[in-house]
């Protein structure tokens, strides 16, 4: 059987987001062209290696095999792309970054920005996921280096502290009631809440967090991006949970309160496999981010 490297790649990034069309986006594809080239794989193989069901695609067990071997090549490439980057002036090296709503945050207020301009042949894949799924990218190698909570079970992977983030509630400043510095969120499950896109990985861990306590939230608007919901909330559109550090960008116009539930506190940790065996790009990275 022969698969060529755009065909390791394409199956890569359907696997990881469980669409081919998603897939197709990212490896630079029509949809049809991918189609063809995953369905030339399986007939080469002679097994499916995607199951498709109504909400995407799953790998089969003959597709779980291939990606891993996948993932190996992909990584080999990429460490080889990254050696030979210290020696060859035009060739560009990639790191693949996963980070949660927190972290993403952080980073893109100036440690990434800045990191970008000192190393201008060095790209870098940022993704937005729930820290559990970092996790799993970082162990499995779909990601280089991952930012998640402690809880997400980080165990098995080397770690390096990045920062606290501590969740808080925000309200428009001439807002009544809500009074004092802190609260817990069984107090304000009867509000009305200015929430994130659905599926969002922030937004899903407060949601289940309610449901522990056999409450719901009840969310008047979902929008895309923590400035925007700080920004509704301003207008007095709801209150909202979101990020110490989001509402500090917002401080003017919003009245804060430090939300006092144990989960509101989270240790982010900086995560890889190994970060010995990390490319001399990635580890540039790290350095940047600890």
């Amino acid at each position: 059987m022969r698969f060529d490297l755009v065909d390791l790649r394409l199956f890569l990034l359907v696997a990881e987001r469980g669409s081919i069309t998603r897939g197709a986006e990212l490896a630079g594809l029509a949809l049809a062209s991918a189609s063809a080239r995953i369905k030339g794989m399986e007939e080469r193989l002679g097994a499916p290696l995607l199951e498709r069901r109504r909400r995407g695609v799953v790998p089969t067990a003959a597709g779980q095999a291939l990606l891993h071997h996948a993932r190996a090549v992909q990584n080999q490439i990429e460490a080889m792309a990254g050696d030979l980057a210290a020696y060859a002036t035009g060739l560009r090296a990639r790191v693949r970054l996963l980070a949660n709503t927190a972290a993403t945050s952080e980073l893109l207020r100036g440690i990434l920005p800045a990191f970008l301009v000192a190393h201008p042949r060095i790209d870098i894949d940022l993704d937005e996921r729930p820290s559990h799924e970092i996790a799993q990218a970082v162990a499995s190698g779909a990601a280089d280096l991952g930012i998640a909570a402690t809880w997400a079970g980080l165990a098995h992977l080397e770690q390096k502290p990045f920062f606290i983030d501590r969740l808080t509630v925000i309200a428009a400043r001439n807002r009544p009631g809500l009074e004092g510095r802190t609260i817990s969120l069984t107090e304000i499950l009867g509000e009305s809440f200015v929430g994130l896109s659905t599926g969002h990985a922030l937004q899903e861990h407060i949601a289940r967090q309610a449901a522990r306590l056999g409450g719901h939230l009840h969310v008047r608007i979902r929008v895309p991006g923590l400035d925007n919901v700080c920004r509704l909330v301003a207008q007095g559109a709801g209150i909202a949970i979101v990020p110490e550090s989001a509402a500090r960008r917002s401080a003017r116009s919003l009245r804060t309160l430090r939300l006092t539930d144990d989960w509101a506190t989270r240790q982010l940790n900086l995560c890889a496999r190994r970060f010995d065996d990390l490319t001399p790009q990635a580890k540039l990275l790290v350095a940047a981010l600890v």
